[in-house]
């Protein structure tokens, strides 16, 4: 069957089969859709002072860097959807008001994210933090704002040139983080630069998956599009076979060779955020069906986009639909059902 790929605003959504409209919000109109594990989230970043965002309060309604108001095209990269007076928002959100409890950040929080979640059958969120060498603090402040927390799973993130690299992971891991997140766009760090190394290195003594931004989006800095090139990623997955790593976004805008790793290293997957329709299915035709995994990157974007793509491009078999949105995060991530 054939499915629209452009919609009004992010309640249009409603207009597939998987999704309705109850009280305002979209939700998943059939619990058989699920259950969905989204490998790819955030909760409010801070970068300098450490976050003062309240991370367990709940708001009214979820301010997505990609505003429910804004027309979808599916069948882009998702961030083709972006006006430039959101980019510029956006820019501002996550630099000049991340040095309080301001902005659209402050409603990025464990209840909102739940809330969400609750909604459209997702189960399990990985909370993927972002840290700088210094000053910043995200990684322990999720880690220990989501202690307890059920519905999602803790990683940690060590910045390549912090100084006590081993020290703050062990940190990290008694605080509960089950991963590394490493940005090297946001980070300014290539994935193949020494300290980086070695950093994969303590994943694998540590038994962590490290899940790489990967891929370059167009629309960070010069700097950081050079940075995320897919190709400075290979010797990490080359030389630490033992770690598994996770290529997020699939490579954004160089996706050919992310897939051409995933086929050709065991311990690479892939994570198909961001993407769109069309390469969904590439990736599903592609990549060897137990390394894929659902992500939506929220707050940036609302759970139902990256859901939506998935249920189109896995029509008509299941068995694929359910290992993309949980069999492989699951066993990935050792958990034996989907209570």
């Amino acid at each position: 069957m054939t499915y629209p790929t452009r919609f009004d605003n992010l309640l249009d959504l409603a207009r597939l089969p998987w999704f309705e409209t109850r009280d305002g919000h979209l939700v998943l109109a059939d619990p058989k859709m699920g259950p969905t594990m989204d490998v790819h989230t955030h909760l409010a970043l801070a970068y300098g002072p450490p976050n003062s965002v309240d991370l367990h309060r709940e708001w009214p309604q979820t301010e997505h860097y990609l505003e429910a108001a804004r027309p979808l095209d599916l069948d882009v990269y998702i961030n083709r959807n972006f006006t430039p007076d959101d980019l510029k928002r956006l820019e501002v959100d996550l630099a000049l008001k991340s040095v309080g409890p301001h902005g659209m950040r402050r409603t990025h929080t464990l209840p909102n994210l739940a809330r969400e979640m609750s909604k459209l059958g997702v189960l399990r969120s990985v909370l993927l933090p972002i840290d700088y060498p210094i000053f910043s603090q995200n990684a322990v402040t999720w880690l220990k704002a989501a202690a307890g927390f059920a519905p999602t799973i803790g990683f940690g993130c060590i910045h390549p040139y912090r100084p006590g690299m081993r020290q703050s992971l062990q940190q990290q891991i008694a605080l509960g983080a089950k991963g590394i997140k490493f940005h090297p766009s946001v980070q300014m760090v290539r994935p193949d630069d020494r300290r980086a190394m070695k950093l994969y290195r303590l994943c694998a003594e540590f038994k962590l998956v490290l899940l790489f931004h990967c891929g370059p989006v167009d629309i960070e800095t010069r700097l950081g599009r050079y940075l995320s090139q897919v190709r400075h990623y290979e010797r990490a997955l080359a030389e630490n076979p033992e770690v598994p790593f996770i290529l997020g976004h699939s490579g954004a805008l160089q996706m050919p060779l992310a897939l051409e790793y995933a086929r050709k290293y065991p311990n690479v997957y892939v994570e198909c955020s961001s993407q769109s329709v069309s390469n969904c299915r590439t990736i599903f035709e592609t990549v060897p069906r137990h390394k894929i995994l659902f992500g939506s990157d929220w707050p940036f974007y609302h759970q139902a986009i990256g859901l939506a793509k998935v249920f189109m491009a896995t029509e008509g078999d299941e068995a694929l639909r359910r290992a993309v949105l949980w069999d492989n995060g699951a066993r990935l991530f050792g958990l034996t059902d989907a209570g």
